[in-house]
């Protein structure tokens, strides 16, 4: 095992539109956690030396309110900010664009702070205490190259929500359990309690035991020049639509496509939670009341 910690990079500057409000410092623990505060506690817990919140500007004050001095002890924590105006030289943002530029944009924010493996996550997803300790024993093998990276993979059926659509990436493996192809599969849902997706006005039916991934990614340092190059090609392909967004998903099946990097889907049994509709929130805040009853978070995170 190396002494390098990894890092995590927290994606929280997601505008929360389908649930309206600014969810990441929605309270759902007994003392008035938020998502991102299990995170972070699973993370340092996990062997995670330093936290990057990737945020806006504008909610900077909002969020730094919440966490700006809750984790002293536990973890180092910076900040990076994603803004639409960030770019690559010689592109400026157009006029009808309000849209962020997604998921790997957000992560080439954080390219000046982090030099160390890390992981990625959503920061209103719940994912476990089990996996960042799964995705932090690979970011700390010695044996692994700078061009292998991972991702946790969750059963489709243990990340649903009851109370409306969600869209999952749907991942393919070969034998040894590294990434084939992830496709996004929008609008998946529980109807007649069989799991179907839509694709062009038609139901099609899933079996529930699919590797989805949940955007928790394990990642080297090198990924960052890959993203770069990426994102430049991607606004020069795409800067005048005004819905298009570069996603991780994306980037990685290009990257597995031409053999650059090997991605190892790392299994979880973990049941994955997370706020995408208000109607959630109560079920979220009951699975955290059980896992602190079970004893495996205390009654108070951060004393």
């Amino acid at each position: 095992m190396s002494h390098i910690k990894p890092t995590l990079i927290i994606l929280a500057a997601g505008i929360g539109s389908r649930y309206g409000g600014l969810k990441q410092v929605d309270k759902i623990g007994p003392s008035g956690e938020t998502i991102i505060d299990y995170s972070v506690f699973d993370a340092a817990r996990a062997g995670f030396g330093k936290v990057v919140f990737v945020i806006r500007k504008d909610i900077e004050e909002e969020f730094k309110e919440v966490f700006e001095n809750r984790f002293d002890n536990a973890i180092e924590v910076d900040y990076v900010f994603q803004e639409l105006d960030n770019l690559p030289e010689g592109f400026t943002v157009p006029e009808e664009r309000v849209k962020p530029w997604g998921t790997c944009h957000a992560v080439l924010m954080a390219i000046n702070k982090v030099k160390e493996p890390f992981a990625v996550i959503n920061a209103d997803d719940f994912y476990g205490a089990e996996a960042f300790k799964t995705i932090a024993e690979f970011l700390t093998d010695t044996n692994i190259t700078d061009s292998e990276f991972s991702m946790i993979g969750y059963h489709l059926n243990k990340t649903l929500s009851e109370y409306g659509y969600v869209s999952r990436g749907v991942c393919q493996t070969n034998s040894k359990g590294y990434l084939v192809d992830v496709v996004e599969r929008e609008k998946i849902a529980i109807q007649n309690e069989k799991i179907t997706y839509e694709k062009d006005d038609e139901f099609i039916e899933l079996t529930g035991n699919e590797t989805v991934s949940m955007n928790f990614w394990g990642f080297q340092p090198s990924y960052f020049k890959y993203v770069k190059d990426q994102f430049t090609k991607f606004l020069k392909d795409n800067i005048n639509k005004p819905k298009s967004e570069f996603y991780i998903p994306y980037s990685v099946n290009k990257l597995i496509k031409e053999n650059k990097i090997k991605l190892k889907v790392l299994e979880s049994d973990a049941k994955w939670f997370g706020v995408t509709y208000k109607e959630d929130k109560p079920v979220v805040i009951q699975k955290i009341q059980e896992l602190v009853g079970q004893g495996v978070y205390p009654e108070k995170l951060w004393s």
